[in-house]
């Protein structure tokens, strides 16, 4: 009897998410009877959503496959695939999966949400840190080579405890759950933005609202996290009014999409020196444009996407994921991180 395939397609060309060879070993070996695994060996791209285009290798494999473990999906393997029953995204957005032959394709996704949350809430955290204690003042001071201890006591400054802040985190999923907790830890005042109230306040969190409770919590917020899915619903969330509705001072921290934001009027807002600083992972277009001037702004502290980087484990968690989701998936048992085609995420 022909075996049921598994295709694994993770050799990513980014160094921080090139499935190593043992993980690869280990995908193979708890491979289960009646099924093989195909490990493709050519490179792949783990940017954003994933891959936008398939290697030769990889569209040799995924003709017969019934599952398929990659960083989403490009759709020439979409095309390709005759038999794809289930497909395994190691990233946590599906944007760029939801194109409409697969909105209406019976192919089930999961996604990693949650492996990822623990190295962004820390990623979020630091950033946050790194305006909070004024680390920005000392960079320039160094560079100066200044001594200057009242540069920290001014309005600019505005240094300020944790335990000072009222943060506002948008989206309470795998990752904004994971900074809740950090920052209810550490004493603040956490309120979380979900699509549904009624599920509960997850741990480290002091309140939620749904969506219509935005714009007041945004009045009163110190900190605000974008950690929601990209969908139409969200994009552009974060408008030149409602960051207008920020108090002086506040920090915005984007590690979501960023379509998420309307990054001109962040822009200007951080131009006009009203809010303390902004620590963005991601941009509108990524590589961030040369020209952008998100480049040289002081009060920018940004990264290329990278916030969930976490060599040892991100493949930890990824394989425990999947490879639970595997012996669900053989057995009928209901899927984790099962992705909603209809909502986006």
């Amino acid at each position: 009897m022909t075996p049921r395939t598994l295709v694994v397609d993770l050799r990513s060309r980014a160094a921080a998410f090139r499935m190593p060879d043992a993980v690869g070993a280990q995908l193979a070996a708890a491979t289960p009877a009646g099924w093989a695994t195909t490990i493709v060996a050519a490179d792949t791209d783990s940017f954003g959503d994933g891959a936008q285009t398939p290697s030769e290798e990889s569209l040799a494999a995924i003709g017969d496959a019934e599952a398929y473990l990659g960083y989403g999906l490009p759709k020439p393997l979409f095309f390709a695939a005759k038999r794809l029953r289930w497909l395994h995204t190691a990233t946590a957005g599906v944007a760029s999966l939801l194109f409409p032959e697969m909105l209406a394709s019976e192919i089930v996704i999961t996604n990693s949400a949650g492996v990822f949350g623990p190295p962004i809430a820390d990623h979020v955290l630091a950033g946050v840190l790194h305006f909070l204690r004024a680390f920005d003042v000392a960079e320039e001071l160094k560079r100066r080579v200044e001594w200057n201890s009242s540069a920290f006591g001014t309005r600019e400054a505005r240094v300020r405890e944790v335990s000072e802040c009222r943060v506002l985190i948008v989206g309470t999923g795998g990752i904004g759950g994971e900074v809740g907790r950090r920052f209810g830890a550490l004493g603040a005042r956490v309120t979380g933005v979900r699509r549904d109230p009624a599920k509960g306040t997850p741990p480290g969190f002091d309140r939620v609202v749904g969506p219509t409770g935005l714009d007041a919590e945004l009045a009163r917020a110190d900190v605000v996290v974008l950690a929601a899915p990209f969908t139409g619903e969200t994009r552009a969330l974060l408008t030149a009014a409602r960051l207008a509705r920020l108090p002086d001072g506040a920090i915005v921290c984007n590690v979501s999409r960023g379509g998420l934001v309307d990054e001109p009027a962040l822009t200007a807002a951080l131009q006009t020196g009203r809010l303390r600083g902004a620590v963005l992972d991601v941009f509108a277009r990524e590589p961030l444009a040369s020209d952008s001037p998100l480049w040289h702004l002081p009060r920018v502290l940004h990264t290329p996407h990278v916030a969930g980087v976490s060599p040892g484990r991100f493949w930890e968690r990824l394989v425990g994921l999947f490879l639970d989701n595997w012996e669900r998936y053989r057995t009928g048992t209901p899927l984790r991180n099962v992705v909603d085609k209809s909502l986006g995420y």
